[in-house]
């Protein structure tokens, strides 16, 4: 599965924020009372959706129960200029009766259904791994060019064919799957 850079910054800020709201300075866990205390103040971090989603979308922490995780999948291939509608995106997951009002309050703003999208998929890569594919470089730069080198040099020998693992092939499933049904609902393959 391949996810744009505006998932994978945002994945990288979301993680930091969940991380930051899960312990106190003893090395108690408070994420359940930090949470409960966000959500009181859902009002005023309404204003921060647009600019900093990451920090209003723990308030939606475990507020997901992903149906069809193939359009989840396929929806992190897109940047932020091209994301799918809510409306396109919700009948993909199960919204957990608890968070229904907050959703319903989020939803009556005006990035509201782009903030819904956004906040779904940032629950989605949080219950997710992340594939060496989709790990951003940790290497030196010119590390990273002689194994592009020997990377290009491999596929030469092997006449250009690549040797998919069960992950590269599971992802290309539930990204086709993903797209056959964005395209019974009426969406443009992406192919």
């Amino acid at each position: 599965m391949h996810i744009s850079s505006f998932f994978l910054e945002l994945r990288s800020a979301y993680q930091a924020e969940l991380d930051d709201l899960s312990f106190d300075s003893d090395g108690k866990n408070v994420l359940r009372q930090r949470l409960a205390d966000k959500r009181q103040e859902l009002g005023f971090l309404l204003q921060l959706m647009d600019l900093n989603p990451e920090m209003v979308a723990v308030v939606l922490h475990q507020a997901f129960d992903f149906k069809v995780p193939a359009v989840m999948d396929h929806f992190l291939t897109h940047n932020d200029d091209e994301l799918l509608a809510w409306n396109a995106l919700k009948h993909a997951l199960k919204i957990e009766p608890w968070a229904q009002p907050i959703v319903d309050q989020i939803l009556q703003e005006p990035m509201g259904e782009w903030f819904m999208s956004v906040a779904a998929a940032l629950e989605y890569m949080h219950t997710k791994p992340l594939s060496a594919a989709n790990r951003p470089p940790q290497a030196d730069p010119e590390d990273d060019t002689e194994a592009h080198e020997a990377g290009r040099a491999q596929d030469a020998e092997d006449g250009g064919a690549r040797i998919e693992d069960d992950d590269d092939q599971d992802a290309r499933t539930r990204e086709e799957a993903g797209n056959d049904w964005l395209a019974e609902q009426g969406f443009d393959r992406k192919d």
